[in-house]
């Protein structure tokens, strides 16, 4: 055999087996790794009618970081950002479908929380001397606004630009036992400062009560990546509020000091969450407010910082209210389908609720959070993303 020919052929099967390096045009982009991990967030999935209104999938996008919304229920659907290499990871917890959201056992991820967001004590309070009671959906006492709360409603919707998006919705009079029209207006939007801005107003015309707030699930490290617990966390906050075993606030506001709600130096957050602690017992883990006002920026408290143990994904939360829940997802069952397509386990995400305090209208001692006729409730909150 001609050995010339034997060499030529050699050679040529050496550079077709040989892998070819993938150069920096190959690479996936941030476009593409954002379309890679949010295929399964289409429109067709979420553009429906219910309760006679049109309800849509809303995209948002500032150029760094990109949000994905239903105006059912006010909620985020998605939130990309980049992590340490560049990659959009989707740090929200949600469904793939509005089929999904309206079957599924959790009913809160990502939503829009009123009219009172957090517990009310055996559902009752007063105002001006009259009694109302409203359902109590949660062990004997009535949590975020009730059954029928902000997360089941679909919300008017508008989007002015590609990095806003303003919800409106008025809940009737004695709506879940609630007084007063109560006009409610929530604008999301993508800041410049890679922030997630969450800007609530509201008005009635009766006395009635207000504690507006998100509910969205987060796992830095990206949705369907594991346990939070790695998760290095700071929380602003000098006290929080003990509740009893049906997690309603005794009214004290206790020291975080030589307790495992210590987090005014970063931790992780299980470092201490199956500390022999009556507390953590009754919560099943972290499922507490936090008072805050110990550190001020922007001219917000500044509630927490957490960092993605993998991702190194950095979360700062700034806000108006005076304080913050934190959970730290002990009740999560693993009875649904998350749109990565994990199950949504144990302690697999987290959340930041900012807000007035639990309970506020039985407890003398907390912040109101009561709305009278010409008054307007403002608040804002921030999640701003960056990486350490």
């Amino acid at each position: 055999m001609n050995t010339k020919w034997i060499t030529s052929l050699f050679v040529c099967l050496l550079f077709a087996c040989t892998p070819k390096k993938q150069s920096v045009k190959d690479s996936p982009t941030k476009k593409q790794t954002l379309d890679m991990n949010s295929n399964t967030l289409k429109k067709k999935r979420f553009d429906t009618i219910l309760q006679g209104k049109p309800v849509k999938l809303f995209w948002l996008e500032n150029g760094d970081i990109k949000m994905a919304m239903t105006n059912y229920g006010g909620r985020i659907v998605g939130l990309y950002v980049p992590d340490k290499k560049g990659d959009l990871i989707d740090v929200n917890i949600g469904y793939g479908s509005i089929k999904t959201y309206l079957e599924a056992d959790e009913t809160y991820f990502g939503a829009t929380i009123g009219r009172v967001g957090n517990r009310i004590a055996k559902g009752k309070f007063t105002l001006n001397g009259t009694e109302f009671s409203v359902p109590t959906n949660n062990n004997g006492n009535a949590l975020h606004g009730g059954y029928k709360g902000f997360q089941s409603v679909v919300w008017e919707a508008q989007q002015p630009n590609k990095y806003t998006l303003i919800l409106q919705y008025t809940s009737p009079d004695m709506e879940e036992g609630f007084p007063g029209n109560l006009k409610t207006k929530v604008t999301y939007s993508l800041t410049s400062e890679n922030a997630v801005r969450i800007q609530y107003k509201a008005s009635t015309d009766k006395p009635t009560l207000v504690n507006l707030t998100n509910h969205a699930y987060f796992n830095l490290n990206g949705e369907g990546s594991g346990t939070i617990l790695n998760h290095k966390m700071q929380l602003f906050a000098e006290a929080f509020t003990p509740v009893d075993a049906g997690l309603i606030p005794t009214g004290e506001l206790r020291p975080v000091s030589g307790t495992p709600f210590d987090f005014t130096q970063p931790r992780t957050i299980g470092e201490r969450v199956e500390a022999d602690n009556e507390q953590l017992h009754f919560g099943g883990g972290y499922d507490h407010n936090y008072v805050l006002g110990a550190k001020q920026e922007k001219s917000m408290n500044h509630a927490a910082k957490v960092v993605g143990d993998i991702s190194k994904i950095t979360m700062n939360v700034y806000t108006k209210e005076p304080g913050v829940q934190f959970y730290g997802g002990n009740f999560m069952g693993s009875k649904n389908t998350l749109k990565s397509g994990a199950k949504d386990d144990a302690r697999t995400a987290f959340c930041l609720e900012t807000q007035h305090f639990p309970d506020a209208p039985n407890q003398p001692n907390f912040p109101s959070i009561q709305l009278n006729p010409g008054e307007t409730y403002t608040t804002s909150s921030e999640y701003h993303f960056s990486v350490e």
